[in-house]
This record gives C-alpha cells, sequence and structure tokens, in this order.
C-alpha cells in the first residue's frame, strides 16, 4: 500500500489527509506540537469565522494579487462546500449580520474533535512532537523526537506547515531554510493582518493604550491611486494601532512602507455624520460649555477619539470648527512600520507559485507538495484566510491522489 506523510496538523494538513485516506491510501500526519490545530483553536477563540456569505466576485477580490492562483482552489472548494463540509461532520452554521459565516456554538474545538475523530476511523495516523528537520543523505524524512532523530520514507510527502506568525503555536517558518538549500524559490515572509507602529506622546500612550476605537471607517490610498476603506474598529496600544480595521487594510499598508518609510492612514471618527452637517453642528454656540464637552454633545467625540483628535490637532484646528470637522472625518495617522512578524495574525511570502505546478506539486521535488499559509499568499484574517487553507489542502490531496495512481 502507498503511504503518505503530511507535515503539519492545521486544516489545509488535516484536509489533505481526509481526502487522500477517503481513497484508500494510507495516511501519517506529523506535527512538531503536543496537539493538532493549535491556531485553529486560537483563531476560533472570539467565535470561529469559518468563512463568508457573500457573492463569489468580491470574495475572490479578497486575495488581491494573488487572485488568480487562489481562484481555482475556491472553483474546488469554496464557500458553500465548506459549509456543507461542516455539516457533514454535525456542525451547523448561520451567517451573522456582517455575512461572516460562523458555527452554531461559535467554537472551533467540538468542529476540530469529531473531525479527527472522523479521521482516525479512516485510519490516518498521528505523530506529535515530531519536528521535521528536513530530508537525510537518503531521501528519507527526518524528524526530532522526544525519543531521538528519526527517518521516515513515504511514497509521497505533503507540506502544511503554515507561515511565520504565532511561533508558540507552531507557525515559525523554520521550514524557509529546509526548501531554500533544496533550489525552491520562497518570498520572504512578511507580517499580515498585522498592527502598526505610530508614535504617540506618552499622555495618549499611558492613558488610552488597550482601548477600542469604535465606529470608524479606515481609509487608505495606495501608489496606483486606489483607496481601500474598512469600517469597524480598532484599538489602540502602546507602540501603535491594531484591529479589525487596522487588518483589512494591513497588506496595501505594510507594502507602502516598504517602498516609502510610512504610510499615512485616515479614520473617520464620526463616519454617522456627513462633513457639512458636522460642521455646522461645531458652528453651534458653545456657550459657556467646555471644548470637550461641546464635542461629545455635537459630534460624539469623547475618550480615546477625543485623545486621538488633540493628538493630531493644533491649537488652530480646534479653534476652527470646518478645520475641526475635517480632521474627525479625516484623522490623519502617521504609520512608521508594521509589528513583528511573531506578531501577526498571519504571514504573506512564502513558496513561490512558480515553483508549483496546478496540483501544488513542487516542480523541482517530484512527490513532494505543499498546502496552506506557507504559500505565497495573504488574505483578510478570519473566513476569507481559513476558506483558502481549506480549499489548498483539498486541492493538494487530490493532487497526492492523482500522482500515486499515475504511479502504479
Amino acid at each position: 500500500m502507498h503511504s503518505v506523510s503530511i507535515i503539519g496538523a492545521g486544516p489545509a494538513g488535516l484536509m489533505a489527509a481526509e481526502v487522500i485516506a477517503t481513497s484508500g491510501i494510507r495516511v501519517d500526519v506529523y506535527d512538531a506540537m503536543p496537539s493538532v490545530g493549535r491556531k485553529f483553536l486560537m483563531a476560533g477563540k472570539g467565535g470561529l469565522n469559518l468563512t463568508h456569505s457573500e457573492p463569489l466576485a468580491p470574495f475572490l477580490a479578497q486575495y488581491g494579487a494573488r487572485r488568480a492562483q487562489v481562484e481555482p482552489w475556491l472553483a474546488a472548494f469554496g464557500p458553500e462546500a465548506l459549509r456543507a463540509w461542516a455539516h457533514t461532520l454535525g456542525v451547523e452554521t448561520f451567517i451573522g449580520s456582517s455575512g461572516r459565516v460562523f458555527p452554531k456554538d461559535m467554537k472551533a474545538a467540538p468542529l476540530l474533535r469529531t473531525w479527527l475523530h472522523r479521521l482516525r476511523a479512516t485510519g490516518v495516523a498521528f505523530h506529535m512532537r515530531h519536528r521535521w528537520q528536513g530530508w537525510n543523505d537518503d531521501g528519507a524524512l527526518q524528524f526530532h523526537t522526544p525519543q531521538g532523530v528519526i527517518n521516515i520514507n513515504a511514497d509521497v510527502t505533503l507540506l502544511a506547515l503554515g507561515g511565520g506568525s504565532w511561533a508558540r503555536l507552531g507557525s515559525d517558518g523554520a521550514w524557509t531554510a529546509l526548501l531554500a538549500t533544496r533550489g525552491i524559490n520562497i518570498a520572504p515572509l512578511r507580517p499580515a493582518n498585522c498592527g502598526f507602529d505610530c508614535a504617540w506622546s506618552e499622555h495618549l500612550r499611558t492613558r488610552y493604550a488597550g482601548h477600542p476605537v469604535k465606529s470608524v471607517v479606515a481609509s487608505f490610498t495606495d501608489d496606483l491611486g486606489t483607496t481601500h476603506r474598512q469600517p469597524g474598529e480598532c484599538i489602540i496600544t502602546e507602540n501603535g494601532i491594531e484591529g479589525g480595521v487596522i487588518y483589512g487594510l494591513s497588506a496595501p499598508l505594510r507594502d507602502t512602507i516598504a517602498k516609502h518609510n510610512g504610510a499615512t492612514l485616515y479614520l473617520d471618527l464620526a463616519p454617522g455624520r456627513d462633513l457639512p452637517r458636522l460642521t455646522r453642528d461645531l458652528s453651534s454656540s458653545r456657550g459657556k460649555r467646555s471644548l470637550s464637552n461641546h464635542l461629545q454633545n455635537k459630534a460624539g467625540i469623547a475618550g480615546v477619539k477625543a485623545g486621538l483628535l488633540r493628538e493630531a490637532a493644533s491649537a488652530t484646528d480646534l479653534a476652527d470648527p470646518a478645520r475641526l470637522a475635517k480632521l474627525i472625518k479625516t484623522l490623519p495617522l502617521k504609520l512608521t512600520a508594521p509589528r513583528p512578524l511573531d506578531e501577526a495574525i498571519s504571514s504573506a511570502g512564502g513558496v513561490a507559485f512558480d515553483a508549483l505546478n496546478e496540483h501544488l506539486m513542487l516542480c523541482a521535488l517530484p512527490g513532494v507538495f505543499c498546502a496552506g499559509e506557507m504559500l505565497d499568499w495573504e488574505a483578510p484574517t478570519g473566513g476569507y484566510l481559513l476558506t483558502a487553507c481549506f480549499a489548498s489542502g483539498r486541492v493538494a490531496g487530490a493532487g497526492v491522489v492523482e500522482w500515486l495512481r499515475a504511479a502504479r
């Protein structure tokens, strides 16, 4: 019987294991961590955003420059197929008000437990605390284990090693050196879905670090003149800013900072009020009210929003209702650098697509396939990222099955 070694027990590796094992092929899954799916479980802590319900065209647009590469994966296993697959595990899903899709219990652990039970029932064997060290001189896979170094021979190897973020959960990017020594083209790993540094004043840092900034719209215009807009919330940190609206814009912001040593992001602190109305409201007489009370009463600006406004405003801005209104609608934030890779939710970069065939097999290493976040693509956190990870595992798994059938 043929045997397949899958290295990496995240969503992509597990999905590949399911496809291969249900084809009657022996599958062994290896992972450096003590347990399976650690990053997947962490992603589900705030409510597992499994996928999205929007039409396919805007869904595909979330993959930016890698849309053409990701689109065939989603044609084979897209958002609806992912929901149907979850239902086969007894996991019912629902569409939230934002169009995001969640399990009804909002948790990742029940889905993972049921999935692992089904995988084991199909014969998939799991080997934990096995850290891959590449290949030995005879071409066998080499692992460091609690029992020492072991060598494993397999007919096919599928790598699903994750990116370079959250090293404590297993995605440390150490595999890049192992593949680079084999001549595989690897794009440098970079932070994605990340926060950014911003040179706050000591006052703002000490008073507002950790405070959420709710109901804002962030916008940014890239070098091509495309304006990116993201509504939602963000959080002030000691070093800068992070959160949903920032993660959604992190790719163009990161790339602009790399090119120009900085980028300016604009926050609309009062998205429910247009500029003429806001100007009129702020132009009304303050009477004996303080400016702080006037801002709260007429513009809904208080707390951390007021702190951000004062951080950017000059005395002239604060005294002029028109200038103040414009600043509230387009508050500039100077971002100086993305936060380090290990702090990011995910990573960009990885195995270049020109190193792979359409089945995600390495052209230079026949019989070695890759899937998941270790490939050179990125997407916004949550459903977009997870859907493509699952789908790439399906594609790579099907590629393994086809490769082994052709080898008979």
